[in-house]
This record gives structure tokens, sequence and C-alpha cells, in this order.
């Protein structure tokens, strides 16, 4: 009766470890990496990032260091009425693996601040990042998709020096 018993606590280990393997896979991050000016598909929303240059902000806002400006080219291509791209989606990381929130502004009519997508209509817009830039080293961007996208994929996207 005992080996019964036995049998039985090692028969649900197996099963709760086997459930938690399969719960940990389910929402693992997925990493994507590619390259400035290639689409990736982060959720329902596919992207196209590109490298724009730098700049000096202008007479309201100037960088503490250097402004970084990528271009964003996004479509929504899931089925839902609409979802919401946000410029808190995006951050670059330097070669010292340290990331950069993007930076709000007026630079140009194409700024993201918040910019709700409607399917299968792509917008264009930009962003900035405050960092001490130097042309010599290697820069990515990072997107992180919106809670309402539930989706554990995350871009990783070289810029510069790749």
């Amino acid at each position: 009766m005992a080996g019964i018993g036995v049998v039985i606590v090692i028969g649900g280990i197996l099963v709760s470890m086997g459930a938690a393997m399969f719960m940990y896979t389910q929402y693992q991050t997925n990493f994507i990496e590619t390259y400035a000016g290639e689409t990736v598909t982060v959720g329902p929303v596919e992207y196209v990032i590109t490298f724009e240059g730098t700049h000096e902000g202008d007479k309201e806002t100037q960088p503490e260091n250097t402004f970084v400006m990528i271009g964003i080219a996004a479509k929504y291509i899931g089925d839902e009425e609409r979802t919401l791209l946000s410029g808190g989606q995006f951050y670059i990381v330097d070669e010292k693996e340290q990331k950069h929130e993007a930076v709000y502004g007026e630079f140009s009519s194409k700024d993201l601040l918040l910019e709700w997508l409607e399917p299968n209509k792509p917008v264009e817009k930009t962003t900035q990042f405050d960092i001490p830039f130097d042309e010599e080293k290697m820069y990515k961007i990072i997107i992180r998709p919106q809670k309402e996208q539930s989706t554990v994929d995350t871009a990783l996207i070289c810029i510069t020096n790749c």
C-alpha cells in the first residue's frame, strides 16, 4: 500500500514539473534579431527600422549628448480594430549593453508619441535617443510590444556597425 502512495507522489511531482516547463516555454521571451531596413514582425505589427542620423535638437530641446534618430515604418497586421504604437516601446542599446529610452520632442511632424495603428494602414514616424554617440560603435534598437498585443516577441535590430 505504501508503494502505491510513493508512486502517486512521484507521479504528481513529474506532472507538476512537466506543467512548469510547459508554462516556462510559453512565456519565455522570443528575441528576433535583424538589421536596419529589414522587416521584422513583433506580435501583430510589422516594423522597418532605419538609422536616420544624428542631430543637435532645436531651440526648445537640446540633448545632453547627441540625438540619434531612427525612422519607424509600422503596419498593423492583426485582426482587432486597432493597436497602439508608442515611443516607449523603443530603446537603444550601446556596446556596453546600456539601454536608453526614447526622447519625446517636436523635431518634425513625424515625431512619435502615441499613434493608433489601423489594420493594414502603414505609418511612418521618427523618434530619437539622447546618448553619447560614437560613429565607430555598434548600436541596436529594441522593440517591445504593447501589453495589449500579448506576444512574447521582442525585436533586436542592429542599426550601425553591424
